[in-house]
């Protein structure tokens, strides 16, 4: 028996109201409720905004004066076809709840859904006394199925392969990242509650929580797009969703190359590094796209090495057949049962791992992963957050320091250089592209401080007259220090060549 074909009774059905009959004029389809379309301004979509609202001919002071003197853009409102079909949403809504079995309708998929749903929605629409055209209906059909199954209006944004960010900032505030620049999208949400209610569904999906206890949650989506969501009175706006979206190609170190982010010496060195088993560090600011680099790594590891992946929210996407995500778990209402990073990597070593792969390193799990690189577990990698490779080395002696472990920091620092091999330096430039700047080796200790050496570098010459940063990537021409660790692999002489 279909679970859509339960009628409503009488009783205790709320009120609507009369519904005013469509008066439209010659040509129009559509009264009062659902305005006429402007066919003209329905098929010509309007320009984006420049996200600095600057003519790039302007000198460059000029442009800094105008900047300061522009005044603040208020979040625009939907208006003509979308603004209709959500008006009419807000009143078949309702009525169609009272139709559909709640578990039922869980068990199908959307296309099923759809099916079930159109004729009741014309039922509805009939009861209403309003009357659609097929492209209105069609519509209409998406977003009560998005509203129900999926995401609201995030759908058709999760659904254009262009974007690769999605920043909710509140209900009515919606930025979208397209090709490395942020725009604002022509999306809005019914109100918080709405807003709040997708936030959970998205959190609920992967066993996280969050609400007025819990703020704060880090969740993803099916298809491994990484979320985090932070609600009031965190966050002042309302409900702020921050989406990084996962590309559903996966990303090679040849792609990276056509791309323009590393030279074609740099992705010979790089895919030789990941098959050796050289032990690196990936570092980069947020959206720098550290993880991507990782995830094209890793097409160069072994098909016959087992690898195991730890992260606070799993969004890794390795591709290998024997590979195997461990996730972190937050700790209960009751504020027991947490699992952190440091406790999956000691796991890991009794696992039976060759590669121990860490999304990012934030804290005192830095010396767990030092260890196992130390243990026998060759070609491990991570990223962390930082500016430059020197950096790098210092974030980490910082977050070993933030454990318990009581080590003269020239211990720690003869560690990181006896467990390193390369440091892969990313970076997001001012005009949206990601460019490895520098891939840096780690050769031992001098003293008490740690001593690298640059194979390779990006520098900056100009900009075109559309702002794209022009540089060139040099190798700097020195014999690598991990020459021995890739003869062992047969990759020497090739190696040498792309470094030199």
């Amino acid at each position: 028996m279909s679970a859509f074909g339960r009628r409503p009774g009488t009783a205790g059905r709320p009120a609507f109201g009369v519904a005013k009959p469509m008066q439209g004029g010659p040509g129009s389809s559509g009264g009062s409720q659902f305005p006429a379309i402007d066919t003209a301004a329905a098929t010509e979509s309007a320009p984006l905004p420049d996200p600095s609202g600057l003519a790039p001919e302007l000198e460059a002071m000029d442009r800094l004066n105008q900047r300061s003197t522009a005044e603040a853009m208020e979040p625009e409102k939907l208006q003509g076809f979308e603004a209709s079909v959500h008006k009419i949403k807000e009143q078949v809504l309702p009525r169609l709840l009272e139709r559909v079995d709640p578990e039922a309708a869980a068990t199908l998929s959307k296309d099923e859904l759809t099916e079930e749903f159109r004729p009741i929605i014309l039922e509805v629409l009939a009861e209403l006394r309003i009357t659609l055209n097929r492209r209105e209906q069609f519509a209409l059909e998406k977003v009560l199925v998005d509203e129900l199954l999926g995401f609201g209006p995030l759908e058709e944004l999760l659904a254009d392969p262009e974007i690769s960010d999605i920043m909710v900032n509140g209900p009515y505030q919606t930025y979208v990242e397209r090709k490395g620049q942020l725009v604002i999208a022509p999306i809005q949400f019914r109100d918080e509650q709405h807003l709040f209610q997708i936030a959970q569904r998205i959190c609920n999906q992967v066993g996280r929580r969050v609400d007025q206890t819990t703020p704060l949650a880090d969740a993803r989506l099916k298809d491994g797009s990484r979320v985090n969501v932070i609600v009031p009175p965190l966050s002042l706006r309302g409900t702020a969703i921050s989406i990084r979206k996962f590309s559903a190609k996966p990303i090679t170190l040849d792609m990276l190359c056509q791309w323009g982010a590393m030279s074609q010496k740099m992705c010979t060195a790089l895919k030789i590094a990941g098959a050796s088993r050289f032990n690196i560090v990936i570092s980069g600011g947020t959206g720098s796209g550290k993880t991507t680099m990782l995830n094209a790594l890793s097409k160069m590891i072994d098909p016959g090495e087992r690898v195991l992946t730890i992260e606070d929210a799993a969004e890794l996407r390795l591709q290998q057949p024997h590979w195997l995500p461990l996730e972190t778990r937050p700790a209960n209402l009751e504020g027991n049962g947490a699992i952190h990073m440091g406790d999956l990597v000691k796991n890991a070593l009794r696992m039976r791992p060759d590669r121990i792969i860490m999304g990012e390193v934030r804290g005192a799990e830095c010396f767990d992963l030092l260890a196992a690189m130390n243990t026998g577990h060759d070609g491990s990698m991570c990223t962390l957050h930082s500016n430059s490779p020197r950096e790098c080395l210092g974030r980490m002696e910082n977050m070993v320091l933030m454990g318990d472990i009581k080590i003269p920091k020239e211990a720690i620092s003869k560690q990181i250089a006896d467990s390193v091999d390369l440091i892969v330096q990313i970076k997001r430039l001012r005009d949206g592209s990601r460019r490895v700047t520098n891939v840096t080796e780690v050769i031992g200790m001098e003293g008490d401080v740690i001593v690298t050496q640059e194979l390779f570098k990006f520098e900056y010459q100009d900009e075109d007259k559309d702002g794209k940063i022009m540089g060139e990537y040099r190798s700097m021409g020195l014999r690598p220090y991990t020459l021995e660790k890739a003869r062992q692999f047969g990759f020497d002489q090739p190696y040498l060549e792309a470094c030199l």
